[in-house]
């Protein structure tokens, strides 16, 4: 990937060995092995086939679409791929190759701590599984993680930046870990109004947010297929919520709370296409993908609101914060 200049700047000044308060970098990680699954697509409705494979340090979340001729099957998870955001976010290439519904899986390498992996999918869309990322953090736990000899780097959110309206929102704020706060407002008792805020590391995203699913309404269906969506989706791969306003799905919902962690899951997939980890606190209000790629892209218009950090470091930071909390309360 082409680096920018503020990037260039910090791989310039940047040390050559990332050290912290525990005397260990933070280094990154890609899988172990390679490991194949298949999936229905939730919006295709096609059968897909999926492998996920180590990539080389430095290299991030790279997709190549099998079906395609080699020199036009590559595109990139990046923020700037984004091509579309309803109901799910869609990358492209160049040559306008796509892959959709990434963000599950972009949030189980973002919750797994994966930093380079390539992604071979055989269609348009990653398979959506159950409709959670709990698949896919099995998925990379079966095929093993390890460590790479460079250090992990992270955007350090350095001032404010929001987008959207009184109504629907996005922001992030300078912290120095990374904190999801989420509000959800539908005008349906079955998920009504539902908020969460979790600080983000493997177990929590494993113990509180990869488990829960995508959700729709039944009487949304027929226009969402005419439209060319939601084609795949079904009991086995999402929440349903009946005209009658109650969850279809036997054994009900995973959490009380579970369309709002879902949509949690969303936006930690949303963010991870920023490159890496991001150390800030993300609010969302009824926000979605489209108001979530807005956002990085605010964010990376605005080069005194970000700077790259190794993430060794910003950790020490949020210890320390951390103590001198204690040491006040």
């Amino acid at each position: 990937m082409r680096l920018g200049q503020s990037e260039h700047e910090f791989l310039r000044r940047a040390p050559q060995t990332a050290t912290a308060s525990t005397g260990r970098a933070q280094l990154q990680k890609t899988l172990k092995g390679p490991i194949h699954c298949n999936g229905i697509g939730l919006h295709s409705g096609s059968n897909v086939a999926l492998t996920l494979e180590p990539g080389q340090p430095d290299s991030g979340i790279v997709f190549i679409r099998t079906d395609l001729p080699a020199d036009k099957a590559e595109i990139r998870a990046d923020w700037r791929s984004v091509v579309d955001t309803r109901l799910c976010t869609v990358v492209a290439n160049q040559h306008g190759a796509q892959i959709g519904t990434v963000e599950h899986l972009m949030a189980a390498l973002a919750g797994s701590e994966i930093d380079n992996a390539i992604v071979r999918v055989n269609h348009i869309e990653v398979p959506a599984m159950d409709g959670s990322a709990e698949p896919f953090v099995f998925l990379i736990e079966c095929a093993g993680i390890v460590e790479q000899a460079k250090p992990r780097r992270a955007i350090q959110v350095l001032r404010p930046v929001s987008v959207g309206n009184d109504g629907r929102n996005a922001s992030l704020a300078p912290a120095a870990a990374a904190r999801f706060s989420l509000e959800i407002d539908f005008d349906n008792p079955a998920v009504a109004r539902q908020e969460l805020s979790v600080t983000l590391s493997q177990d929590s995203f494993k113990n509180q947010i990869c488990r829960a699913r995508t959700f729709g309404f039944a009487k949304d269906a027929e226009v969402l297929r005419a439209q060319g969506l939601a084609r795949g989706a079904s009991l086995d791969n999402a929440v349903v919520v009946g005209r009658d306003n109650k969850v279809l799905n036997d054994g009900g919902l995973r959490y009380d709370d579970e369309f709002v962690r879902h949509k949690m899951l969303d936006s930690v997939g949303d963010l991870y296409l920023a490159g890496g980890p991001i150390c800030g606190h993300y609010r969302g209000r009824r926000a979605g993908h489209r108001l979530n790629n807005q956002l990085l892209r605010a964010l990376f218009a605005d080069q005194r609101a970000w700077a790259y950090t190794w993430l060794d470091q910003a950790q020490a930071m949020a210890a320390e914060d951390e103590t001198r909390l204690a040491a006040n309360a």
